[in-house]
């Protein structure tokens, strides 16, 4: 009987031993074999926006190399809160991804207690692009460049108003930041939407606004908005004939940027593999012009440098959303 006890003892020791090598080395033989099945993409936005069309494009990409259909799930609600919840809790085998923009950093310091950690709680895989935002105003503004609009504010503190597509959206954030670092006071004027925003600044009851390129450009190109700088530190080669913010007040950068992830404790070589595929994908040209036709200039990073590059992003909004006063009711 001593001796039975003592081989039952020896078997258990074994296979504490060998079921984790084993359980490693079936996790190793599926990441080798990544994908089997269709891969989730979730949009923490509304099917359309720029996150959406931006996933469907890098998924028609990754179908075509991978063999497997990547199906981009849109999740608008609670300022994508819920979907990137779903994202987090989401098993960590690379068929649940997410796409995470600039969008989705202001959130995470706007609201006291999320379900998640955008840092402790995804896997980076690596940028895709990023977009500049345009300040436009009403041609009747007595302002022809960044300078003069600088100026005409501070001749009159509190008259000009702008409009932006909510209270904590990018453009709102850049706003801020350029009355920060310029001294001067104009009035934030939020509507349910980036439409309605350039509808009042055409009709002329708001005087400016920061918003995307392509929502503002036929605008501007018609002349019923008049555009005099773009929030990028370079300009830009979509519309390379306005001037930078920066070229008027140096330091000044404010971006949309979007980015790959997939939740925590992903294996790294599915991580890897799926790097691999978005530097190809953004190398293409097709991918490049198709980027650059909704305002994106295409990128690539290495998942340690997009880890970087969310702490320091979330340091930046930390500050601008402090300094702005915003809240997630208003």
């Amino acid at each position: 009987m001593g001796a039975v006890k003592r081989n039952g003892w020896i078997a258990a020791a074994v296979a504490a031993v060998m079921l984790p090598a084993c359980a490693a080395h079936a996790q190793e033989a599926a990441s080798l074999a990544y994908p089997t099945k269709p891969i989730r993409l979730i949009a923490l936005s509304s099917p359309g926006s720029g996150p959406d069309v931006v996933g469907r494009l890098l998924g028609a990409r990754f179908t075509e190399a991978m063999g497997q259909q990547v199906i981009v799930d849109t999740r608008p609600g609670a300022s994508g809160i819920i979907g990137a919840e779903i994202a987090a809790k989401a098993a960590p085998d690379g068929y649940t991804l997410v796409i995470i923009t600039s969008q989705a950093t202001i959130v995470s310091v706007m609201y006291d207690k999320l379900p998640y950690s955008l840092v402790r709680d995804f896997s980076p895989i690596s940028l895709i692009g990023s977009t500049p935002f345009i300040l436009a105003v009403n041609p009747a503004v007595a302002a022809t460049s960044v300078r003069e609009l600088i100026a005409l504010a501070k001749s009159k503190p509190g008259e000009l108003r702008y409009g932006s597509g909510g209270a904590g959206s990018p453009p709102h954030l850049s706003a801020e930041l350029l009355k920060s670092m310029t001294n001067i006071n104009i009035q934030h004027v939020p509507y349910k939407g980036v439409t309605p925003a350039m509808t009042d600044t055409i009709a002329g009851q708001v005087h400016m606004l920061i918003s995307v390129i392509p929502a503002v450009l036929p605008s501007v190109r018609s002349g019923r908005l008049r555009a005099l700088g773009i929030t990028s530190a370079k300009r830009s080669v979509i519309v390379p004939d306005v001037p930078t913010i920066a070229e008027t007040v140096p330091g000044y950068e404010f971006i949309g940027w979007y980015s790959l992830f997939a939740p925590a404790k992903t294996p790294s070589a599915i991580i890897d593999k799926l790097n691999s595929e978005v530097v190809k994908s953004m190398q293409a040209s097709g991918m490049r012009e198709r980027l650059s036709d909704l305002g994106v200039e295409a990128l690539s990073s290495t998942p340690q440098d997009l880890a970087v590059y969310l702490a320091a992003q979330i340091e930046k909004m930390q500050a601008a959303v402090k300094a702005s006063g915003a809240r997630p009711d208003r």
